[in-house]
């Protein structure tokens, strides 16, 4: 009876870990299958769907977002573990960052608060148009990763 106790006790200590390390966003992740590793300095965080097609307005702002978010938040805004955070995350979801979070962001910088990659420093260079279009293009990915 007690090794069944154990067990128990083993399994649920083991089942709320996997749950804090899921909702704390740690570690890269396939949408909806719940897995999670740490990656090494530079990779990717999180793995991405991508649209079969961007509007036309997504498509300017990946272009965009590759000239300047890319290097700190990854390819697709997948993340660049020891650079910046994924915002293809549940995080920066419609209704806890709203699109003008991303445009303070941009113009200000913001204190970290999600994630211990520093604060982001404001982005010189972007148009409120250039940083609209990137958070379409951001939001199109989020959406087909069921981010909504």
């Amino acid at each position: 009876m007690n090794r069944t106790l154990i067990i128990i006790a083993v399994a649920i200590a083991l089942a709320g870990s996997a749950y804090y390390v899921a909702q704390r966003g740690g570690g890269t992740s396939t949408p909806g299958n719940g897995a999670a590793t740490t990656p090494a300095q530079g990779e990717t965080m999180v793995t991405v769907a991508l649209p079969d097609e961007l509007s036309k307005k997504a498509k300017m702002g990946e272009r965009a977002f590759d000239a300047v978010c890319t290097e700190c938040h990854g390819q697709n805004a997948a993340g660049k573990m020891g650079n910046g955070p994924p915002l293809i995350h549940k995080i920066y979801k419609p209704s806890h960052h709203a699109d003008m979070a991303f445009d303070l962001a941009v113009k200000n910088g913001v204190r970290a608060h999600h994630w211990k990659f520093g604060d982001m420093p404001a982005q010189d260079g972007l148009t409120t148009g250039d940083v609209d279009a990137i958070v379409a293009y951001v939001r199109e990915i989020q959406q087909v990763n069921g981010i909504n």
